[in-house]
């Protein structure tokens, strides 16, 4: 089993140390948080009576599911990178794996292939993630980057779940589609837009990291709403091995390093 633990090639190492003991406890808990909060609400909204809910509740409970579908992935996404279960790899890639089949019924193995040349050339034409175009287009590059993971296996097996879900249990259509079809979509954007568009996107000034990413350092709170902090995306490459919820802690530890290095060459 391939498994992103270490920083890729193109990581310069930071005099930033990161205390990999805070992560070990921690992972396994959010996981079973954020698998917990998706199972209950898409419980309960499924089961919802459309007609008597007023339609602003309506809306945010399907922000609230496409949050909750994002942080499957994210956490899939970890796991990849071996932090969720740091103790056991089987475990932490048995968590991945559930993760992503509920997330939109992917291959964990496949998507970790492709996560890995991720990493190893990312933006550039042997990165899965980037789109290889003059014009990078937002629009263009989502679809492309949605056909570049998308198979007919997951289309019949949507088709599957669909049916079962609806004449089997006998969940109406309309709460299918605002629960469960919708907020995937939403949610796919949302990972597209914070974490690959916006920091791999090519700028007329070029890129200024190794990485060739940037991040975007949002306020904590809107850092975590907007996609789980996966903003602070430069900080990602160049310490993989962090899980989400550390990227803050990481990026204004570099922050600071930096002020102190440049005090430090100011009065040299």
């Amino acid at each position: 089993m391939i498994q992103l633990h270490s920083v890729s090639p193109q990581s310069k190492k930071s005099d930033f140390i990161v205390n990999a003991e805070k992560t070990n406890n921690q992972g396994i808990f959010i996981a079973c948080i954020i698998l917990g909060l998706w199972t209950i609400s898409i419980t309960l909204f499924l089961s919802l009576n459309i007609a008597k809910v007023p339609i602003p509740l309506i809306a945010v409970a399907m922000l609230w599911q496409t949050f909750f579908y994002t942080g499957l992935f994210i956490t899939a996404h970890d796991a990849m990178h071996g932090v969720v279960f740091p103790q056991n790899p089987k475990v932490n890639n048995g968590i991945g794996k559930i993760f992503v089949l509920l997330y939109g019924l992917f291959s964990y193995q496949e998507l970790l292939k492709k996560h890995c040349l991720h990493h190893r050339y990312p933006s550039t034409k042997d990165d899965p993630d980037f789109y290889e175009h003059q014009y990078q287009n937002f629009f263009a590059w989502y679809f492309n980057f949605i056909k570049s993971y998308w198979s007919w296996t997951q289309h019949l097996g949507f088709i599957f779940v669909f049916i079962l879900l609806r004449y089997v249990l006998n969940i109406f259509q309309v709460n299918l589609i605002l629960f469960w079809v919708i907020p995937s979509i939403c949610s796919s954007i949302q990972l597209f837009y914070f974490g690959t568009f916006l920091p791999h996107r090519r700028l007329e000034v070029g890129y200024t990291s190794v990485h060739r990413t940037r991040s975007i350092p949002l306020p904590i709170f809107w850092s975590f709403i907007s996609c789980y902090h996966f903003g602070y995306h430069k900080e990602h490459h160049e310490y993989p091995n962090v899980p989400w919820w550390r990227l803050p802690e990481v990026y204004k530890g570099l922050e600071q390093n930096s002020v102190n290095t440049n005090l430090t060459n100011t009065n040299s």
